[in-house]
This record gives C-alpha cells, structure tokens and sequence, in this order.
C-alpha cells in the first residue's frame, strides 16, 4: 500500500513538472522584486492604472498556467492591459540562492503583507500610489485543472481604478 501511494505521488509530481515545463516561464528570477513593483506603481501612476501582481514562479505550474490563461483570452487581456500594470513577481524563498535573493523574498513579503499565505499564484492589487488594495487568493478563481473565465473576469474587473473610486 506504502509502495503504491508512493508511485502515485512521483507520478503526479513528473505530470506537473512536464505540465510546467510546456508553459512559458514568465518570471524573470534576477531582477529585484521590490524594485520591479517600484517601477510598475510609477507607471500605473502615469497611466491612471493600478498594478497587479502575480506572485510566484516558474517552479509553480499553476502560476504558470494562469499566466497562459489570460494570455490566450482577449477578454481577459483587454480588461488587464486597459486598467492594470500587470506583473510577475519572483517570490523564491530557497536560502540555497544565497543571502541578498533570501533578503529580497524576506522584503517582499513584508511589502506584500505576507501574500504567500495564501499559495501561489497569489494576485496583489496596489494603486497607483503603491497601496496594498486586495489580495486574491488564486483557489477562489481555479477550476478543475484551470481557471474560470467568468470568475477571472469578475476579479479583474472589481477591481480597475474605475471601479474601486467609484462614488456610492
């Protein structure tokens, strides 16, 4: 029983990783996190949009496939590139990538109000002044082996500039 439920672990990690594999990596692992959301709010600013990060990495298959996901829905797509800087942010807690990328994570997290509670992908809005908004969990958007549109859609959406100012 031991030896089967093994087997059914190491086949169910290979699939992933294979699954990963095929996905485009979208998260650059040398740039500094705290830097890149710097940079993103500075833009939003400039373009009346928030920022939105998809925080995780290449070693996660779900954030890798969500990243696909929109990619591939011009809905989606439109809504994100008119209201949204949208970023992936690189959270890698290894200490095996030395001190200065364990002390980006450490900050990272800190900036986010510990995001990573809540699995990878995690989505943060800010606005355009840097303002942690939201925090998505991403579980509430999966189904089955992927995403809901309607439920992307919807969290997207609610939470555009327009949305979030607008008067009662």
């Amino acid at each position: 029983m031991k030896r089967m439920v093994l087997l059914a672990f190491v086949a169910l990690f290979v699939t992933l990783s294979l699954n990963a594999q095929s996905l485009k990596k979208v998260y650059n692992e040398e740039i500094n996190p705290i830097e890149q959301i710097d940079h993103a709010v500075s833009k939003a600013k400039a373009d009346g949009k928030f920022v939105v990060c998809q925080v995780g990495g290449n070693w996660c298959p779900w954030c890798l496939r969500f990243a696909d996901f929109i990619a591939n829905d011009t809905t989606i797509s439109k809504v994100v590139s008119e209201n949204f800087e949208y970023i992936h942010v690189n959270y890698n807690p290894k200490k095996s990538l030395g001190a200065e990328k364990a002390q980006q994570a450490a900050m990272l997290m800190k900036r986010l109000d510990n995001c990573g509670r809540f699995g990878f992908p995690v989505f943060v809005v800010l606005d355009d002044t840097g303002k942690l908004l939201h925090i998505q969990d991403s579980s509430f958007l999966e189904e089955g082996q992927g995403y809901n549109r309607e439920k992307v859609l919807r969290f997207f959406k609610s939470w555009t500039p327009q949305a979030v100012r607008q008067l009662p």
